[in-house]
Order: C-alpha cells, then structure tokens, then sequence
C-alpha cells in the first residue's frame, strides 16, 4: 500500500486557499477508483516546519502533496507557531527530501511559483512536480483531481500528470501549461523514442489509414464504429477545417468494410456548379456518383423517367435498385455537405430526403440497410423544418481540439525530444489544433525550424502557417460583422460576448473557443496574426 502525504498550510496573513476542498476532492476520487485499497490517505493541516519532518519520518509516505502559497526564489509558504507565514528556503526543502530519497516516489508542490523548489529537490526523488506561475485555485484542484483519478485507474506517475494537465484544460482553464514535471522515466522514455527512425508524413488532406500520425480522441472513435452498425444509422461529424474530419470519415468506412460492408464516399465539392442549381441535375449527379462508386452499372436511364418529382426518383432509384442490389449494408460518407448550405432550396429538399430515408429505416428492411456519415463544417443556418432536418437525428460528433496528453503523444511520434516545458510553449502557439500543431511538428523534426524560431515568426508570412493565416484574413475580409467580431476578441483580455451567430461563425472557422457563451481565440498564433493585420499593437 502507497502512503499519500497531503500537507496544507495557509497562514493567516496570506490570501485563504481552498485548500480543504482539494483535500476532500482528492480523497473522494481516490475512493472511488478502482485501486483505492493500494492507497493510504495522510492529512495533516496548518502544517509548520517540525510538523512537515516529524510527518516524513513517523509516516514514511512514497507521494508527499503541498497544497498552499509558494513565493518562487524565497520558498515555500508554512506555518509559525502563531498561525503567520514561514517561509522555508529551497536549498533546506531540498536537503530535508535527500534523506528519504530511498523512499518518496513523487512530490506535487501544487502551490504558486514552485517550480524553482520542484528543480531542487529533483536532485534527490526522481518525479517532482511544480507549478511555474501563479495558479489559481480551481486550476490547483483541478489539476489535483485528475491527478490522482489517473494514479487510482492504475496510471503511472507520468501519466498521472498529463491527466492533471487535461482536467485543467478540459474545463478552458488557461492555467493548463502551469504544472510542470520534473521526471527521470519521462526522460528516459524521450530518449528512448528518439532512437528509433521515424518516416515523416507531410501534414496535408487526411490522415492516411496507415498513418502512425493520426492521433485518436477517445471515446469519438469506439462511438463511431458502434453506431455505423446498427440498422438505419446516421452520424454527423461536424468542425472546423483541417481538424480531421474526413480522416475520421475514412477510419469510419474501413472499419464497415471490414465488418463486409459495402461503402461508398462522395465529396460535394467535386460537384460541378451547373449541377447545383438544379434539383433534377444534382439528384442524378448524386445517384450517379453512388453508383460509380459501389462498382455498379448506371441505370439512371431506368428508373428516372414519368411525371414522378425528383425526390421520388431518386428515392426509386436507391429503393428499386442500388438497395436491393447490394443486399447488404451500405455505408455513404457524405463530405463537405457545406457546398449544399450556398443553395437554400436544393438543401431544403436534400436534406430533406436524407431525414426521410432516415425515418424509414426505421420500419421498412431494405432502408434498413443504409447508413449515413454527414460530414460538415460550418453551423447550419439553412431554414429546415425540424421534422425535414437530419442535423437533429442520428450520433452527433463535434471534433474537439487536441488536448494535452494527445499533443505529447504526436510530439513522441516525430521522435522528437522535447521537456514538457517545450510541449506547453507549443500548445500555447497553437493550442490543440491537430493541423496547426503537425505542421510545426513536421518543420521542427525535419530540422527546418526550432521552437523559438516559430513562435518569432508563426504569425508572419514567412512562418509555416502564412498560406492558412492568408485563407481565414481573406474570409473574414468579405463579412464585416464577422471582421468586427473577431476585433473584438482578439483585442480583449477576457472572454467576450460577440453575439450567437458571430461567435458560432468564428468556432466554425475554428478561430475561437467558447468559455460559456463567450469567446475567446483558439490560440496565441491567431491573436497575433489579427491584430497584426488589424493594426492592434
């Protein structure tokens, strides 16, 4: 059984913590998890300088938890006899943890500025963990919580800390690149990737099938998988550009056909323009191009012919013929729809179909048969009759941003050996954008480019990302309510309330991240770039 050491100290002439709600939440989590009879939960409050050696040598713990004030160079924050502040100085923490080297495991210092502490006492225990800046009060327990749900699950220490970093992260906290961890397996892991050859993949379009770079985003794709089973199924995938949409489309497809599915994509942008202004010529280009793809005849010249709308022609045509001919489920992956959303009336009666095939599989077994993957990106504001809609039926997903463990998890993948320090400056450029963060992943592991060469030059034209900068200016330069809005976020120092459907507008663009209904940018990279061309010092 592991012995955790929780000390809290917070003197009463410094700010009050909510040092008792970490405590609880910590022993709470611990409680719950599957592992809880291999811990041993330790408190001891008001902790002063006696308390904390008595404490190491009486209870001899493998984890020891401050939860306080830390004043960086000037030490850690305990407690006098009176209950006043005592400061104790780095060098004396440090050479009281070197006599229980051989039996402390890992030390979280979760208190403002102790990072200068973490360093020292790393000299002796080989995982400490400190915090390089102030940090607020629910990051602290945040942090703290999904620290020790990861340590019950059975995780190891380093792992344990990336859990604590996306709890904070998870919740918009900025504070998320705060902790910092001081690790000998996290090193020697870095070294031990970093041997291994590794075959760079140029971060364009989808992520091959085969591809070792593409990063899962528990549980979106098991949902997936599931749902595309069932009889009648639909999901809807919806986000930004270059957030992986049609890679995960894809892995979606391969995992039906080889359950013997039959499988079909279409992306709508391949649509020529005459196609799409009218209903008849988009419904054949549509069969058409199904047919094309699941390797069968066209028999078009069949079924659309007679006074019959469109709409039941089409339907005739899947219903009569591409259904019962294949006999089996076919799976259609519907890509980039939003080219539809430009042509109010043919989407109205589109989509409309699409919900009525939907409702149908519902009762009727050869409309069981077809699945539906609709992938988009922007917010649907097309007027479509809630009963005529399939945006509101099916699996939705929303593709999030990458978060912490899976950035650390590509930046292991390009072999590159990185502190986890570097892995947060990153983060910080250009959050968890899974295109923005392969990009500079790819220039650093070719050797074209260092970490702080890109963050000088990220958001210029000579940067890597000028060409994706250049395509959202130009965007936003031909709406001026949208230009407006993104003045406003990216001038503030908080989060802002630009109105619903600007700010639905931006996160479809993938500029912004929602903090309640407010907005703030996504990332450092897009708040310079804006108000660089806005004339915003």
């Amino acid at each position: 059984m592991k012995k955790i050491l929780i000390l809290s100290a917070n003197p009463t002439n410094t700010n009050q913590l909510r040092l008792n709600e970490e405590v609880r939440e910590i022993q709470a989590g611990l409680e719950r998890s599957k592992s809880r009879d291999e811990f041993e939960i330790i408190a001891k409050l008001a902790v002063r300088t006696d308390d904390l050696r008595r404490a190491l040598l009486d209870r001899e713990p493998q984890i020891v938890h401050f939860c306080g004030h830390g004043a960086g160079d000037e030490g850690l924050a305990l407690e006098d006899n009176a209950g006043q502040m005592q400061l104790v100085n780095t060098e004396s923490l440090a050479r009281l943890f070197k006599l229980f080297k051989d039996k402390i495991e890992c030390v979280l210092l979760n208190a403002c500025y102790s990072e200068v502490q973490a360093e020292a006492i790393y000299q002796h225990i080989n995982c400490v963990i400190g915090m390089n800046q102030a940090l607020g009060d629910r990051a602290a327990i945040k942090f703290a919580v999904g620290f020790y749900d990861a340590l019950g699950a059975g995780r190891s220490y380093e792992d344990a800390y990336e859990f604590g970093c996306s709890a904070i992260d998870i919740e918009s906290i900025p504070e998320y690149s705060t902790p910092v961890l001081k690790s000998r397996n996290a090193v020697e892991d870095r070294q031990r990737i970093q041997a291994v050859p590794v075959f760079l993949e140029n971060p364009e379009g989808q992520v091959p099938l085969d591809s070792q770079f593409y990063v899962e985003r528990p549980p979106i794709e098991a949902d997936c998988y599931e749902t595309i089973l069932q009889p009648g199924a639909l999901i809807r995938i919806k986000a930004p550009r270059q957030m992986g949409k049609t890679s995960l489309m894809s892995r979606i497809l391969s995992h039906a056909s080889q359950k013997g599915y039959q499988t079909a994509s279409l992306n709508f942008q391949l649509a020529d323009a005459e196609f799409l202004d009218s209903l008849e010529q988009f419904l054949q280009w549509f069969c058409a191009s199904i047919t094309n793809e699941l390797n069968l005849p066209d028999k078009l010249g069949d079924y659309w012919k007679g006074v019959l709308g469109s709409n039941n022609k089409c339907t005739n045509y899947f219903q009569r013929y591409l259904l019962p001919t294949i006999n089996a489920p076919i799976v259609l992956g519907l890509d980039e729809v939003d080219e539809v959303f430009k042509h109010i009336q043919l989407a109205q009666q589109f989509f409309g179909l699409l919900r009525a095939w939907h409702e149908r599989s519902k009762n009727e077994a050869v409309w069981k048969n077809l699945r539906l993957l609709i992938v988009h990106s922007k917010e649907v504001y097309i007027p479509l009759n809630i009963n005529q809609s399939p945006f509101n039926v099916g699996l939705p997903i929303e593709l999030p941003d990458l978060n912490q463990i899976q950035v650390l998890d590509l930046v292991k993948r390009h072999g590159i050996n990185w502190s986890d320090s570097q892995v947060q400056e990153l983060r910080k450029l250009v959050d968890g954008h899974p295109y923005l963060v392969r990009v500079a992943l790819y220039e650093i592991a070719r050797g074209r480019i260092t970490l702080p060469k890109l963050q000088q030059i990220a958001a210029t034209e000579e940067g890597p990302y000028s060409d994706h900068l250049r395509r959202h200016w130009l965007n936003l330069q031909t709406d001026a309510e949208l230009l407006d809005a993104i003045k406003q976020v990216v001038t503030a120092d908080c989060a802002v309330d630009v109105g619903a459907e600007e700010a639905f507008k931006l996160r479809s663009m993938g500029l912004v991240k929602f903090q309640g209904n407010d907005v703030i940018p996504l990332c450092d990279l897009y708040r310079q770039y804006f108000c660089d061309r806005l004339g915003i010092n």
